[in-house]
């Protein structure tokens, strides 16, 4: 079973934070790639204005589906003291609405289907969002349903339709995307890309969590199926308005590791335990990604300011919009 990738930090981690990030300047008087940087409620509003020189957006994570999928949870204050923090830093600030369900600590394919599948409730949660987003003063939203399946492709582009009517022109839409290799792929996964595309301002595309503790050890997104999964994705969607998603954590796998035995850790973290162990990591070319092997036997891989550099170079070479980069606070930063 495929875990998405914030579902699995959740698992793992119990404080999230957004780490500082570079603007990056293309070459040739080219624009320079809009960087996305994301943070939890509940996060130290610093945590933005250490990076703020950095961000041209800050993504708020967020709120989510009720139970029925015909509302949507209240902003807490944490939520709202992070987007007057990004205000105040002159960032904007976009709201992610997700379909995470805490009673069983992942996203719910069957609460974003109770949306997605009922007219009914799209209206009901697009109404609430225009309301939060007008009355809160955000820029926009960020649509973050993951585990979706093929029923959910006709219901996601009527709810980004609706959600792109009731929102004013001003305020963005970005939709989050999971990976795929093949253009069935993303139709199994629940995206006509075609249609999405043409809606909404932004596709974030989440290539990371390649493999994680649910899989046996691997890269947490290689270069190569970054770069395939976006080759498809631009056969459907144009590169100015794709966000490339970028790790900024890592993952292990104890000896022996059932499904979810394994921990995220950080750059940091991953370094120490590496130095603790008396053993050396090594660079691996073809994912663009680090790893080692603990003297217990548990492995390590690892995506750092080497492996982000050459996202960059990803991004800029396909002509991208931009990187969106989450949990920013567990790489080294960037700046």
């Amino acid at each position: 079973m495929y875990l998405n990738w914030r579902s699995a930090l959740r698992m793992s981690m119990s404080v999230v934070v957004l780490a500082l990030v570079t603007p990056v300047v293309a070459s040739g008087g080219t624009p320079a790639l809009a960087l996305t940087g994301y943070i939890e409620d509940g996060t130290s509003p610093a945590m933005i204005g250490r990076s703020a020189s950095a961000l041209r957006t800050v993504g708020v994570d967020g709120i989510n589906l009720v139970a029925a999928g015909d509302g949507v949870t209240t902003p807490d204050s944490s939520v709202l003291t992070l987007l007057a923090t990004a205000h105040s830093d002159g960032l904007r600030g976009e709201l992610l609405v997700g379909n995470f369900d805490n009673a069983i600590n992942d996203f719910s394919t069957s609460l974003a289907h109770s949306l997605l599948d009922s007219a009914s409730n799209m209206r009901s949660v697009t109404a609430q969002l225009a309301h939060i987003v007008e009355s809160e003063g955000w820029d926009g939203i960020t649509v973050d349903l993951e585990s979706l399946a093929a029923r959910d492709r006709n219901g996601l582009v009527a709810f980004l339709t609706m959600l792109r009517d009731a929102l004013p022109g001003s305020r963005s839409i970005s939709v989050d995307v999971q990976a795929s290799t093949t253009l069935s792929g993303y139709e199994q996964s629940g995206y006509d890309l075609s249609s999405i595309g043409r809606i909404v301002d932004r596709v974030v595309l989440m290539a990371y969590d390649q493999h994680g503790p649910w899989s046996g050890p691997g890269p947490i997104g290689a270069l190569d199926w970054q770069r395939q999964s976006l080759k498809v994705l631009l056969t459907r969607v144009s590169a100015a308005k794709v966000d490339l998603g970028v790790a900024g954590y890592g993952y292990t796998w104890p000896p022996g590791s059932r499904m979810h035995d394994g921990n995220t850790i950080s750059d940091v973290q991953a370094r120490r335990l590496v130095a603790r162990s008396h053993v050396s990591a090594h660079w691996d070319p073809s994912s663009g990604e680090w790893t080692a092997r603990l003297r217990n036997g548990t492995h390590l891989w690892w995506s750092d300011l080497r492996s982000y550099r050459l996202r960059v170079a990803l991004a800029s070479s396909l002509h991208l919009h931009g990187l969106a980069i989450w949990q920013l606070a567990s790489v080294d930063p960037l700046g």
